[in-house]
């Protein structure tokens, strides 16, 4: 198999959305759920379950539950560490619904779409279904799963869909109370999680300090281990988890619009993301002296923001990317200095999303990812430049309801380009398409 007809199925696999159509169906409330066999694990009693049975969706895409506003989440930013490397995760609502059918019921999803970024590369991407139920209770449709490896899709291992694979799970209890059991999946061999709520009004240590009214549990795997410290902030969703034996953590470290504020970016915000793409264009033409100078100036925006408050895990994030940044430019190193720009710029994006609009920053961030382009077509990196091109499709796709049709238009002939370099390991066709995507980007971006 060529490398062309690899890349050609991993885009067909990730543009494959979990979908059935038709038009939405009124059930009757407490429809028994068929449970598939569990063997070798130690699951709780039946008696303990919240989720046998499937309510009445009477307004399935209104998802309002405190501990898992799906419907109002616009963006989720997750930090951590699993298996000793950075781990990033973005979760963003997509701008359309999918319809799915069980047990002759179809109900109306909202798509919500997980990407993780492990080492700065990306590695999985998720596209989630949810409904919720007039009790209140939100549920668990499907996911459409890739995980990558050198920039291709390699396993679609965990994807799965309500009335294909098994029955819809429960992920949420409209009125949860310590003790309740639900599986947010419940296709054993294919994936399967059995949560046990452990506290329904916990504190615990937030991005921007305590956090009250969290309900708190524990989660059963399928290899029969189980997941400590699970949490769902009220206003947040999931918040916090906590692999007990590998020491692995994924925490909430911005959600929007929770964490919005309604006050401009503040100058200094501006400064660090300017400043660290001027960096980026005089490390490419070699002007070190500009890019000395605007080292300078991040350097004394980030001392004055940073005396401020902020979410505690992008503080040393930031600084430590300051860091290599200015040491980068002290040795006039190109593709150091260029890389660490782009790190720079894209967790002060990260900061300003709580001052503008959800779309304006993945716009940002779409920028960033043409730049990470450029800098792995030059070190001629071919994994990474897919990686990258399949970064920016996931990209665009939250963003692709805000543009014009000439600007979409412009905006898929280059990334199309961008995929045929990349199958081809032609570093400079792949370098001019992100070229050209960088200069759609920056005739857009005050139009959004």
């Amino acid at each position: 198999m060529t490398l062309r007809t690899t890349l050609q199925n991993s885009v067909a696999a990730l543009a494959l959305a979990i979908i059935i159509g038709g038009d939405a169906l009124a059930q009757d409330d407490g429809i028994p759920i068929p449970q598939p066999k569990v063997d070798n694990l130690p699951v709780a009693d039946a008696s303990k379950r919240v989720d046998l049975t499937l309510p009445k969706f009477s307004h399935p895409t209104e998802i309002t539950n405190p501990w898992f506003p799906v419907s109002t989440q616009e963006s989720v930013l997750h930090t951590g560490v699993v298996d000793g490397k950075a781990f990033r995760t973005e979760v963003t609502l997509l701008p359309y619904t999918r319809i799915v059918e069980w047990n002759g019921i179809r109900i109306e999803t909202l798509v919500s779409q997980y990407t993780a970024f492990l080492d700065g590369r990306i590695q999985e991407v998720a596209f989630d279904l949810y409904a919720q139920a007039d009790d209140g209770s939100v549920w668990y449709f499907g996911e459409d799963v890739s995980d990558f490896k050198d920039g291709l899709i390699f396993s679609k291992e965990g994807t799965w869909l309500a009335g294909k694979d098994g029955p819809p799970n429960m992920i949420m209890p409209g009125k949860p109370k310590v003790g309740d059991v639900f599986r947010a999946e419940n296709m054993p061999g294919i994936a399967f999680e059995e949560v046990t709520l452990t506290s329904v009004d916990n504190t615990i240590d937030g991005p921007l300090g305590p956090m009250k009214g969290v309900v708190s549990g524990s989660e059963l795997h399928m290899d029969g281990k189980t997941l400590s410290e699970k949490h769902f902030g009220p206003g947040y969703g999931e918040v916090m988890t906590i692999d007990k034996d590998s020491g692995d953590i994924e925490a909430m470290t911005l959600g929007i619009p929770a964490d919005a504020l309604s006050r401009p970016v503040p100058a200094e915000l501006t400064a660090l993301t300017d400043g660290a793409l001027s960096i980026f264009k005089a490390a490419g033409d070699k002007d070190w002296k500009s890019a000395a100078e605007s080292a300078e100036a991040v350097k004394a925006a980030w001392e004055k923001f940073s005396a401020g408050d902020m979410p505690k895990p992008i503080k040393p994030l930031l600084g430590g990317g300051l860091k290599t940044l200015t040491g980068a430019v002290e040795k006039r190193n190109v593709g150091k200095s260029r890389q660490a720009a782009i790190e720079t710029a894209r967790w002060a994006f990260d900061l300003q999303l709580r001052h503008r609009p959800v779309a304006e920053i993945n716009l940002a961030r779409f920028d960033l990812w043409a730049a990470q382009v450029l800098v792995d077509a030059a070190a001629k990196n071919a994994g990474a430049v897919t990686g990258d091109m399949f970064t920016l499709m996931l990209i665009r796709d939250r963003i692709l309801a805000k543009l014009d049709a000439d600007t979409a238009q412009s905006l898929n002939i280059q990334l199309g380009e961008l995929m045929t370099a990349a199958a081809d390991e032609e570093f400079d066709a792949a370098s001019e398409a992100a070229g050209k995507l960088r200069e759609i980007v920056a005739s857009v971006k005050h139009s959004l």
